[in-house]
C-alpha cells in the first residue's frame, strides 16, 4: 500500500529553517548567558527533545489527534487552572507549576497548542456555518476561558498572543469580513481610549491592568519621565546600534560591549535580540528576520496545499502565533512595543516554549505530508 506520508520540497525547507534557528539560537544564547553551561545545556537537551518530539508527531495524522480535540480543551483547561491553584511565582507572575520528574513547566505555551488544535477540529467540522451565532457564540466563549486564565496569571502578552492566534484561525475559517471590520474598529477605538487614559494620567481607572503593565506603558510613552523603567529598552537600542553594519562578532567580550558591560537585562530571554544586534550586526538582524519570514511562509503556503480545512487552520494558527510572537520581542528590543517579556522563539531561553513550538511545527508538517498535491 502507498504511503499517505510523502515528503516533498516545502516539508524538507521548512524542517531545514527551523533547525538553523534553533542552531543560531543555541550559539547566541551561549554568548547571552556568558557561557553558562547549564542554561546551555538545558537548552541543548530541550532542542534534542523538541527534534524528537517533532519528528514523532510529523507521523502521527492530524486527523486522528483532533479525535481527542475535546480532552486536548479540557487538558489545556486543567493545566492553566493548576497555575492559579499551585503557581510558582516569579517576578509578581504566577506562571509556571512544578511536576515530579518533569521539573517547572510554563503551561501557557504549551496552551497555544492545544487552542490551535482544538478550534481546529472544531471549525472544520462545522464549515461553512462558522458565521452562524450558534457556532460562533460558544467558540468565542470556549476561547475566552482559556484567555482568562491566562490573562489572570497575570500574562496579558501570552493573552494577546492567544487572541492574534484565535482570530487568524477564524478568519481562515471563513469569518465574515464586516465581523472582522468591525471588531478592528471597536479594538482600535478601545487601544485609542486607553492610550488616551494612560496621556491624561489616569490609567489608574483601568481595572484589568496591573500596576508594573501600567509602569511600563508609562515608560514607553514617558520614556525621559520613567527612566528607571525604561533603561532596559534604552540599553537595548544602544546595543543594536553599536553592532554596525557587521556586529562586534560572536561571543564579543569587547570592553565597549553593551552586553559584556552587563547593562542589559533579561539579555538570554526577552531582550536576547539586543545581543544579536550587537554581535551579528544589521545583516545578522536582516538574515533572521528573513528566515522567520520563510518560515511563516512555508507554513502559509501548507495551509494552503492543505487537503482540508483543518489542516489549512492549523498551519495559519501556527504561523499567526510565531509571526507575532517574533514580531513582539523585536518591536519591543528597538522600543516600537512597551516592554510586554515575549520571548524570541527558537533563540530565548525557556524549555517550555522550545518544546511547545516543535509539537507545533510537527502538526504543521504532517499537513504538509498529507497535502494535495
Amino acid at each position: 500500500m502507498k504511503s499517505k506520508y510523502v515528503f516533498k520540497a516545502h516539508n524538507l525547507l521548512l524542517l531545514a529553517v527551523v533547525a538553523l534557528l534553533n542552531f543560531l539560537g543555541i550559539l547566541i544564547l551561549q554568548s547571552a548567558s556568558n557561557m553558562d553551561t547549564a542554561i546551555v545545556s538545558k537548552q541543548i537537551f530541550a532542542s534534542l527533545t523538541g527534534y524528537a518530539v517533532c519528528t514523532v508527531i510529523m507521523f502521527l495524522d492530524y486527523n486522528r489527534i483532533m479525535r481527542y480535540s475535546n480532552i486536548i480543551y479540557a487538558v489545556t483547561i486543567g493545566i492553566l487552572l493548576a497555575v492559579i491553584i499551585m503557581g510558582v511565582a516569579h517576578k509578581g507572575a504566577g506562571r509556571w507549576i512544578v511536576l515530579p520528574v518533569i521539573g517547572q513547566i510554563q503551561p501557557a505555551e504549551f496552551a497555544k497548542v492545544g487552542i490551535i488544535l482544538f478550534f481546529a477540529a472544531l471549525f472544520g467540522k462545522r464549515e461553512g456555518h462558522i458565521n452562524e451565532p450558534r457556532i460562533l457564540i460558544p467558540s468565542v466563549l470556549l476561547f475566552g476561558l482559556a484567555a482568562i486564565l491566562v490573562f489572570v496569571e497575570p500574562n496579558l502578552s501570552t493573552t494577546l498572543i492567544l487572541c492574534v492566534i484565535f482570530s487568524a484561525m477564524l478568519f481562515t475559517a471563513g469569518l465574515d469580513i464586516r465581523i472582522v471590520l468591525a471588531v478592528l474598529v471597536v479594538g482600535g477605538l478601545l487601544t485609542a481610549f486607553i492610550m488616551f487614559l494612560f496621556s491624561t494620567d489616569k490609567a489608574g481607572l483601568i481595572p484589568f491592568i496591573k500596576d508594573y503593565q501600567k509602569e511600563r506603558i508609562m515608560s514607553f510613552l514617558y520614556p525621559d519621565q520613567y527612566s528607571d523603567t525604561f533603561f532596559q529598552q534604552r540599553n537595548s537600542i544602544m546595543a543594536i546600534g553599536s553592532g554596525g553594519y557587521f556586529g562586534k562578532g560572536l561571543f564579543n567580550t569587547d570592553i565597549s560591549s553593551v552586553k559584556a558591560g552587563n547593562f542589559l537585562i533579561e539579555e538570554d530571554t526577552d531582550f536576547i535580540f539586543a545581543i544579536i544586534g550587537e554581535e551579528l550586526g544589521f545583516r545578522g538582524c536582516m538574515g533572521i528576520i528573513c528566515a522567520y519570514i520563510l518560515l511563516i511562509l512555508l507554513m502559509l503556503w501548507i495551509a494552503m496545499k492543505s487537503k482540508n480545512l483543518s489542516g489549512a487552520i492549523i498551519c495559519t494558527g501556527t504561523a499567526a502565533w510565531i509571526g507575532f510572537q517574533t514580531f513582539t520581542n523585536i518591536a519591543v528590543a528597538i522600543a516600537l512595543f512597551p516592554n510586554t517579556g515575549v520571548t524570541l522563539p527558537f533563540f530565548s531561553r525557556g524549555a517550555s516554549s522550545l518544546l511547545a513550538l516543535y509539537i507545533g511545527v510537527g502538526i504543521v508538517l504532517n499537513v504538509g505530508m498529507q497535502s494535495k498535491d
